[in-house]
């Protein structure tokens, strides 16, 4: 392990390669904004519903593979919807924002009634306004909330979700003043602002913000300032927004050498700090925190992936499958209104590939969520993913 570390520190490559940032750093789009559409086409929930479903399959090899893993899932989730029948058709997008908007138009004047995807944020943002006149609905792969709003959802992991769930675990836990650490890059901002917004609403308190560029160097010369930020804000929590493919390695060393370390100090990961499996084995992730899909439904999910197409599925295909999941328990209500913006943003969610969620109204989502915590180089499940969600949603 201090192979790794040395290499960490010899070079350090800030990559940000994130689930999120795979559709984060792909644009920075105008969104359409506001509300969620509370309209949509009407549909007949008697008959097969016409269902379009945009993947980057034209693009890049990687962008094929993704395609195929999202058409699989889609279709896998057909086969468990019980007296619903889906007539999904697959467009192909490349990738490409422009062909998006071409496919989304073309996929709603031969009859589709709400859209499946596209992943990257632009080709999601294109999709939705091409078909904005009809009132049609866009379920996209995305998880890039600028885009969120009037008839276009993200249902890709947000980090609002995340950083509400960990911050609500830590005020209940009585590690409720926190320093937030961030890089300065888009990704890292809008996790900063996520994790602020969490704070306040679950009644938190901001002890400090301390971020960094994009450079080994800016990252050593952050550790100071963040050691002069939790002792003037006596702060008993530290929540980072990098990722392991990132910063978070050389941090992992670097902190507790500072003396900023457990159980003085919470450690709390706004991405998943088990991926990849090395970093479990970092001395300075021990006792730390971060958030997680239901393992129970993700297990669930992905042997039923592996026994119909003989390989692991793709991180994001379960998004797909999600998509159809929610499609099919809303046609199933028998209402002519059930891919309505209005149905699609009922309280009670969905249950999907990893575990429950829901839209909101403003075009993001919510997920259940797992609180995770890594001991002795494994991950321990401190807080189980809930089951249901409570009140109505917004």
């Amino acid at each position: 392990m201090i192979a790794f570390f040395d290499a960490g520190r010899k070079k350090l490559r800030l990559l940000i390669l994130t689930l999120f940032a795979l559709v984060l750093a792909a644009c920075e789009p105008m969104a359409i904004g506001g509300l969620a559409n509370t309209g949509g086409p009407k549909v007949d929930t008697s008959a097969p519903i016409p269902v379009a479903l945009l993947v980057p399959r034209g693009g890049s090899a990687s962008d094929d593979l993704l395609a195929q893993n999202l058409e699989n899932a889609a279709r896998l989730a057909i086969r468990d919807l019980d007296g619903v029948k889906v007539d999904l058709r697959v467009y192909g997008t490349a990738g490409n924002a422009g062909t998006a908007a071409s496919m989304a138009s073309q996929a709603v004047s031969e009859g589709a009634k709400i859209i499946l995807g596209p992943v990257y944020g632009e080709s999601a943002n294109a999709a939705g306004v091409a078909v904005a006149s009809q009132g049609v609905n866009v379920l996209s792969f995305s998880n890039n909330t600028t885009i969120a709003g009037g008839n276009v959802f993200v249902l890709g992991p947000t980090f609002a979700s995340t950083a509400n769930r960990l911050v609500g675990h830590a005020k209940r836990s009585g590690k409720d003043r926190i320093v937030i650490l961030h890089g300065q890059d888009v990704a890292g901002q809008l996790g900063r602002n996520a994790i602020q917004q969490a704070i306040t609403a679950n009644g938190a308190t901001l002890a400090g913000t301390v971020d960094y560029a994009l450079s080994q160097e800016s990252v050593i010369a952050s550790v100071p300032r963040v050691k002069a930020a939790m002792d003037s804000g006596n702060a008993n929590a530290l929540f980072l927004t990098t990722s392991s493919a990132s910063a978070l390695p050389l941090y992992a060393q670097m902190l507790p050498e500072a003396g900023i370390q457990a159980p003085a100090t919470q450690f709390i990961g706004l991405t998943r700090w088990d991926i990849p499996p090395a970093t479990l084995a970092l001395p300075g992730v021990q006792g730390g925190w971060f958030a997680m899909p239901d393992p129970g439904a993700t297990g669930v999910f992905r042997q039923k992936y592996s026994a119909a197409y003989g390989s692991d599925p793709h991180p994001l295909a379960g998004l797909a499958f999600d998509g159809i999941a929610a499609i099919g328990a809303l046609a199933k209500t028998g209402k002519s209104s059930a891919l309505s913006g209005a149905s699609l943003t009922q309280g009670a969610g969905f249950r999907g590939a990893s575990g429950i969620f829901r839209l909101r109204k403003d075009g993001t989502n919510e997920r259940g969520l797992a609180i995770a915590v890594i001991r002795n180089k494994s991950v321990v499940i401190l807080d189980p993913a809930p089951k249901a969600f409570g009140g109505a949603g917004s």
